[in-house]
């Protein structure tokens, strides 16, 4: 289901049935919509933090080393941001020992 922020002159009447639908979910439950389109906008941010990064071309000729490459990709962002964010709020990290 989309959730696009509609803009301030649009009109109730035109358009789709789930068009409609979804203006009046944007004008009668804003906080659960926008809610929601700030999933969609928080994903979006990454997807392009990654691209940026790392690139937005995959390698791999075959479709298992892309989905492995991507996922690669994927982990080495999250271990960025744990970095980053180590340095920037001065959190120490704290590692399991192993069992006998």
């Amino acid at each position: 289901m989309p959730f696009i922020p509609f803009k301030s002159n649009t009109q109730p009447d035109r358009g789709t049935d789930i068009w409609s639908k979804m203006f009046y979910f944007y004008n009668y439950k804003r906080d659960e919509f926008m809610a929601h389109y700030h999933k969609r906008s928080n994903v979006e941010s990454v997807f392009q933090m990654i691209k940026s990064k790392f690139g937005e071309k995959l390698r791999s000729k075959n479709e298992t080393a892309q989905i492995n490459e991507a996922l690669t990709k994927v982990l080495a962002h999250n271990l960025c941001v744990v970095i980053q964010s180590m340095y920037e709020l001065n959190v120490t990290p704290e590692f399991w020992s192993e069992a006998a």
